[in-house]
């Protein structure tokens, strides 16, 4: 196939980021059985299995940059991808080659039953094509995020050196449940017998239900805050400053020295705790893997749009929060490192299943302007309209609704003064769909 029929092959599968999904909709046994048509890859590949309702992509990066600096050959999948579909897989940072990606996809529709191939998602094909990529570049280690959930997800067909669940929220609700207890068992379906689990999860209840699963599976667990802690010193960027976050991790093995993190927030630091955690589990494995790497992987780890700023004068912030957790970690990241005395813009987008009014209410009493917008790509989109209903009322009158994210990234950079502050999140959609227009210029 060519790379565009190749597109039009993956792309025309059921997806269902771009469509909310019905219980009973992911089948792992499906999965088990294409991966058998193709020499189940995942058999061939050492992988750390990462879940988590946020945290997991950032901890999947941090640990794949950490084992890379050491030089190992590191396969990373994780998802959405934020531009292109290339950067799902990832082998030492460079995207699968569309040419490779074509071949692959091909490969995939030649050798599976063209009966089974139509019952097949969007997100299970990517998967079998990053297993199989990993294998093609004999990677030496292959780090896995989950898509959605974790025990019915497609990546839990691996069976991984270890694995790790960040944390805990509420997201996804309707097909993982409206209590934490039970997004926790959920998310601790990734947990395999006789292998080691490390969580970052910090939330009683879902503690609970992540040491009940860990006991029973027979599956040796280690936490935070309870097996090893992090000291975080936040950042400080100003017109005239610039300090970057650091973190000091202290385990039942040793004591880290402060590292520089190269992603901001309290929360990050703590993604950073839990990837030194799954360091000291690969070394107990016989894994040579040094401080300086530790150290190097941390501070120069590429994750874009995790409150990465585009340019200054004005500061230009662009996140994809998608959840009320990951809401408020922005607003505490914003207050405690960003201490501008200019103006602070929000651009804001999101996905009608999340609970976008919980978020606005966290978010709208940070700026002294609101540009509510849709983006394209996906069905679940909710209208700048509507957003603007679930605003606080005494902020409507500071908000403004764009058709279009570009129109919102025009008007707020006319408005904005070179001491301001713009800040675009709300979904990886609009995050994906601004970053070339921002970073183009």
């Amino acid at each position: 196939m060519t790379y565009e029929e190749a597109i039009q092959f993956w792309f025309g599968r059921v997806n269902y980021e771009q469509k909310s999904p019905q219980v009973g909709d992911f089948k792992l046994e499906r999965m088990r059985q294409l991966h058998a048509f193709f020499g189940d890859p995942h058999r061939r590949l050492r992988i750390v299995h990462i879940a988590g309702s946020k945290g997991k992509g950032s901890t999947s990066a941090l640990l794949a940059s950490i084992l890379q600096h050491e030089g190992y050959r590191v396969g990373l999948f994780t998802s959405p991808h934020l531009v292109a579909v290339e950067e799902r897989i990832q082998v030492d940072q460079q995207p699968i080659d569309k040419n490779e990606l074509a071949a692959l996809l091909g490969e995939i529709r030649a050798g599976a039953p063209a009966s089974f191939l139509e019952e097949l998602t969007f997100f299970e094909i990517g998967t079998l094509v990053g297993f199989l990529h990993f294998v093609r570049r004999r990677v030496d280690f292959t780090v896995v995020e989950v898509g959605l959930g974790g025990r019915f997800d497609s990546t839990n067909v691996c069976d991984p050196l270890f694995s790790i669940i960040t944390s805990i929220s509420y997201d996804h609700t309707q097909i993982l449940g409206d209590t934490l207890a039970k997004i926790a068992f959920e998310k601790a379906g990734i947990v395999k017998p006789g292998r080691a689990t490390i969580s970052g999860v910090r939330d009683a209840e879902a503690r609970r239900v992540i040491e009940d699963v860990c006991a029973e599976r027979g599956s040796p667990l280690r936490q935070l805050e309870v097996d090893f802690r992090c000291e975080h010193t936040p950042a400080m960027i100003a017109a005239d400053l610039e300090r970057l976050p650091s973190v000091a991790v202290t385990t039942r093995r040793r004591r880290w020295h402060e590292m520089t993190v190269g992603l901001i927030g309290e929360h990050q630091a703590r993604n950073a705790a839990v990837a030194i955690a799954a360091v000291e589990e690969l070394i107990e494995r016989g894994v040579p893997i040094g401080e300086r790497a530790v150290a190097n992987g941390l501070a120069r780890v590429s994750w874009p749009a995790r409150l990465e700023i585009l340019a200054r004068k004005p500061f230009v912030l662009l996140d994809c929060a998608h959840n009320v957790s990951s809401a408020r970690a922005l607003v505490q990241a914003l207050t405690v490192s960003f201490p501008q005395s200019g103006q602070r813009l929000l651009i804001f987008g999101g996905n009608r299943d999340k609970d976008l009014a919980g978020m606005l209410e966290l978010l709208a009493v940070e700026f002294d302007r609101i540009y509510l917008t849709s983006f394209h790509g996906s069905a679940r989109c909710l209208p700048a309209a509507q957003l603007a209903a679930l605003l606080p009322a005494e902020k409507r009158r500071v908000s403004i609704e764009c058709a279009e994210p570009r129109e919102a990234w025009r008007l707020a950079r006319a408005e904005a003064k070179p001491g301001d502050l713009i800040c675009v999140t709300g979904s990886v959609f609009l995050a994906g769909e601004l970053r070339p227009v921002i970073v183009g210029g």
